[in-house]
């Protein structure tokens, strides 16, 4: 029965509404049972008068931490801490890993020089393009190709 509790509160508060609910169209007494222990257990609070998190707000933080530090520790070993038991496979992998890393700085530098070259030409063009239009006096309006009527 504590093992049901606690993977309900792993839910969360549907999980627990969803039961009540099942048990009132199951037989009424038992939707009537859930709701009186939801009430008494606090459960179905608003809100904590301490302001500490709820039961399963907790549980689902500490998988949250767990999972995060699962995560880490397998980036870790595609770093090179990990090591493979094999001295020479961990060279040759550390060695391809900086190369890799290597080639993707100079990619980067690559497209940020390429990047600017096409603004430079985009502005130059625009500039150009400004200077050949004929300057109309500030508070003038712009002459138009048609004819005016």
């Amino acid at each position: 029965m504590s093992e049901m509790v606690a993977k309900l509160d792993d839910y969360g508060r549907p999980a627990w509404i969803a039961v009540m609910i099942a048990g009132f169209i199951l037989f009424w007494p038992i939707g009537l049972a859930v709701l009186g222990y939801l009430i008494w257990s606090g459960r179905m609070t608003c809100g904590r008068s301490n302001n500490s998190p709820s039961r399963w707000q907790s549980r689902f933080a500490d998988k949250f931490e767990k999972a995060r530090s699962r995560v880490e520790d397998e980036v870790k070993g595609f770093s090179g801490s990990y090591s493979s038991g094999n001295r020479a496979f961990d060279d040759y992998r550390d060695a391809t890993l900086k190369r890799l890393e290597q080639e993707e700085r100079e990619f980067r530098e690559f497209l940020a020089r390429l990047r600017q070259a096409k603004d430079k030409s985009e502005f130059d063009a625009f500039m150009s393009e400004r200077r050949e239009r004929p300057q109309t006096p500030p508070g003038a309006t712009p002459a138009t190709d048609q004819p005016q009527v």
